[in-house]
């Protein structure tokens, strides 16, 4: 059994490779920025988490030591102008420290592609599995285009965009053909090299037994779902700009995120060989076709067992700056919206609608309002409403909320939630329960630091849209509660 490094464990994909290690047998050492977010997760216990950036070579080489086999699962998901330079300078971190704390294996998630003309974050991949294949540590490259799974950014798109919309106009891509692949693939590929023998060193193609136009995967996935057939009408107007926004409208994946995903599928994403097989065989009954892939994706969701969701990352551009405990951190103002209320309600009874708040529950004052927010959010090429929650009853940290995310929990006592949503600053909003003998206490904090001058006129300009809001959320939480 080997010593493996995940780097992205708090994504989607390393989310899922680390109890599929643990299962095999492996030890398994989790490289994160935020340890944190990992400290709820059931099987973190096992786990040893070391807290490094791959840009800090530093700290990377120590993570690295005594690692026989290294995942890295690190995508950036940004737009702007420097990503792809990131991408490059923390593939070039890695693999130097990797070299240097004598690692055994690399292994590296990236893209389906061939061509010239690819997207800019089609480029990227490719780059950095030239990076590792280039290097002196031996590099294990999967190449997979679509992933198929109940969370997945790819699989959200296409299940919200064939649920909600029977007949569409859309742009030329969706007759790009692909070749989708079921995430239990992808995780036995990745698991497998763990184990593999031999100083392989080389990119593979993986992708499932089917080759499929995007069309032909929302047919597909409406059969699957026992949706009447979709009708598709291909337009040529769309751009990969408005193509994003427009998904980002329909579905709960933002622009930010729809974006490079919506521009990769330009591309023709086909399988150009099968060569992996002779190093991991395909499984008794082949690998999973399309049809059987979104009936799995679909049982995992109505049965609410989604273990990771495109969610669980980072969204480009959202802060991750720790919740303001004294004002002077700020460097000036921090806005503070305080509300208490004393009530008869059993403190257990408050905490299961407090850590239930949020996704189909709602937040208990104003829906309209909430929802409209939501909406605005959404135009402005933020997550909206419509991301969810992971779990309808446990929350953990590091699950996201609508458009926030879980930043601190302490059961029966504290839920902490910062905004993920378009704002002129950082936003967070603090709900806590206190048992105080024959009464309970219930505090609500929505903290607010303006980043410049915009920010300060948008929390004065949205006090009394906030004192409707957070006003009525103590009353409506302690009447939920008093429910059976």
């Amino acid at each position: 059994m080997a010593v493996c490094l995940v780097t992205g464990a708090t994504g989607y994909i390393g989310g899922r490779l680390v109890p599929e290690l643990l299962a095999g047998g492996h030890d398994v050492r989790c490289m994160v920025r935020s340890p944190a977010r990992l400290r709820d997760l059931p099987w973190a216990s096992r786990t040893e988490i070391v807290t490094a950036d791959a840009l800090d070579a530093d700290a990377t080489r120590a993570a690295l030591e005594g690692v026989e086999v290294a995942y890295y699962l690190i995508h950036s998901m940004d737009t702007g102008d420097g990503f792809a330079a990131s991408d490059r300078a923390a593939a070039s971190t890695f693999a130097a420290a990797a070299e240097a704390a004598a690692v055994r294996r690399i292994v590296y998630l990236g893209g389906l592609c061939a061509g010239e003309d690819l997207s800019p974050h089609l480029r990227s991949r490719a780059e950095v599995a030239r990076i590792f294949l280039g290097g002196q540590v031996p590099a294990i490259v999967l190449r997979a285009a679509v992933i198929i799974g109940s969370g997945s950014a790819s699989f959200e798109i296409l299940r919200h965009l064939t649920e909600r919309l029977p007949v569409m106009t859309t742009p030329r891509w969706v007759h790009s053909r692909t070749q989708p692949i079921a995430v239990r693939d992808v995780l036995r590929y990745l698991r497998a090299w763990a184990s593999v023998p031999g100083e392989i060193d080389r990119a593979f193609d993986i992708g499932g037994p089917d080759v499929l136009t995007y069309a032909d995967m929302m047919r597909g996935y409406a059969a699957a779902a026992g949706l009447p057939r979709r009708l598709i009408i291909p337009v040529p107007l769309l751009s990969p700009w408005l193509s994003s926004h427009w998904v980002g409208l329909v579905t709960p994946v933002p622009a930010a995120i729809a974006r490079p995903l919506v521009e990769s599928l330009r591309n023709e994403t086909v399988c150009r060989e099968h060569d992996i097989a002779a190093y991991v065989p395909d499984p008794p009954g082949g690998l999973i076709r399309f049809p059987r892939a979104v009936a799995l994706a679909l049982q995992k969701i109505k049965e609410a067992d989604v273990a990771t969701r495109w969610s669980s990352a980072s969204l480009p551009g959202a802060p991750s700056d720790p919740l303001p405990t004294d004002p002077d951190w700020a460097g000036g103002s921090l806005y503070v919206d305080s509300r208490t209320l004393i009530c008869d309600v059993p403190a257990d009874a408050l905490w299961r609608v407090i850590e239930g708040i949020g996704g189909e529950n709602g937040w208990y004052s104003l829906p309209v309002a909430w929802r409209l927010r939501g909406a605005l959010d959404r135009i402005m090429g933020g997550v909206g409403l419509r991301r969810g929650r992971r779990d309808p009853r446990r929350l953990r940290v590091g699950d996201s909320v609508d458009f926030w995310r879980v930043e601190e929990l302490e059961p029966g006592r504290l839920l902490r939630l910062r905004a993920e949503m378009r704002l002129p600053g950082l936003a967070w909003l603090e709900l806590s329960v206190h048992d105080e003998g024959d009464r309970t206490v219930y505090e609500q904090r929505a903290i607010f630091h303006p980043h410049g001058l915009l920010g300060h006129l948008y929390w004065w300009a949205l006090t009394p849209f906030h004192s409707l809001i957070f006003g009525r959320m103590p009353g409506g939480i302690v009447a939920s509660s008093r429910l059976p």
